[in-house]
């Protein structure tokens, strides 16, 4: 069966561009455009669609707060729609499960990446499991020394920049340097570090070239580079390189692991968390087989059990564990 699907814009032409884009594609069927939040709940009740996908800045009512009131009593999979802005963020906490950046209209090329990005994001949100998110307990903020581990490494996809929030909110000072591949569109990952770095207790930042890995410190891949480890006389430093997708992204998880299991090896700890795709599964399985502790996400609270999933089916996880308890799952291993 066809995905059937929703579009929510006040642009009459970008609904147009939209519909006619996504439905290239066999397994995707557009159902209905509405112009704004009411004309959608209308819709929804209608056409009972699959997917959403939705504007953030629309008359009458904006996206995150469409998002906020659709979630509880409709839990559909919302993708969030919007030029670039750190409001996707707000989109996500309220219950969206994805989004992507507006191209350039001038920009036939950029349209047309745009669509093909949209189209896999539509399946993946297919799939994915909505649910009203709860509030996060933040962990007391106590430095105290750990354990002997020097660096904690995490990988995630679709659902993953809430996941990622939540498992920081939950994790105290006193740890090694923790450094992060999300896939994410370029720009919106600095903002994303911006945002981890202003609401949670870690100094978070996009990576750099040469960014030498400290303790309580957060590095995230930015969002069109991969991401490695290296090591030198003064510690671990990391190298963030231009290359081709690995595993079907740049950045990529799998290059990440590796890179750790290579250099790291038993003095790592890595957690794998929502996503599509198998993309981490091979080197988080060769960081357990270098002695590293591996986590994966449980199905039950991933919006997409696809990488933990294909990590656990390699025996790649030592251990498996709910969002809400990864924080406690985390530092009972670091233990």
């Amino acid at each position: 069966m066809s995905i059937r699907v929703l579009i929510v814009d006040d642009s009459a032409v970008f609904r147009q561009i939209l519909a006619k884009g996504i439905q290239v594609d066999r397994d995707i069927e557009v159902i209905a455009t509405a112009i704004d939040p009411f004309d959608a709940r209308d819709k929804i009740l209608k056409y009972e669609p699959d997917v959403v996908t939705c504007d953030i800045e629309m008359p009458k009512m904006n996206g995150i707060e469409f998002v906020t009131r659709l979630i509880p009593q409709y839990p559909i999979p919302v993708i969030v729609v919007s030029s670039v802005s750190d409001k996707v963020f707000d989109a996500m906490n309220a219950g969206a499960v994805d989004f992507v950046s507006k191209p350039q209209a001038t920009s036939p090329e950029n349209v047309q990446m745009f669509i093909l990005d949209l189209i896999s994001k539509i399946k993946s949100a297919s799939k994915a499991k909505v649910s009203v998110k709860n509030e996060v307990k933040k962990q007391d903020v106590r430095t105290k020394k750990i354990s002997k581990h020097d660096l904690i490494a995490i990988g995630a996809s679709t659902g993953g920049t809430e996941a990622i929030f939540s498992v920081l909110s939950q994790l105290p000072l006193g740890l090694p340097g923790i450094v992060i591949v999300q896939h994410i569109p370029p720009v919106f990952s600095k903002m994303f570090a911006e945002r981890l770095n202003n609401q949670t207790h870690f100094t978070a930042k996009e990576a750099r070239n040469g960014d030498v890995i400290e303790k309580d410190h957060v590095y995230l891949a930015p969002g069109d580079k991969h991401i490695q480890i290296r090591k030198s006389e003064k510690g671990y430093f990391l190298k963030v390189f231009n290359a081709d997708k690995v595993s079907g992204h740049c950045p990529s998880v799998d290059v990440l692991f590796q890179s750790v299991a290579e250099v790291v090896g038993d003095k790592a700890l890595g957690v794998i968390l929502t996503g599509m795709g198998y993309d981490g599964a091979k080197g988080i399985t060769l960081m357990k087989r270098k002695g590293a502790i591996t986590i994966g996400q449980d199905e039950k609270s991933c919006v997409v059990y696809g990488m933990p999933k294909a990590a656990y089916e390699l025996n790649g996880i030592s251990k498996q564990s709910s969002l809400e308890l990864m924080g406690h799952s985390i530092m009972k291993m670091l233990k």
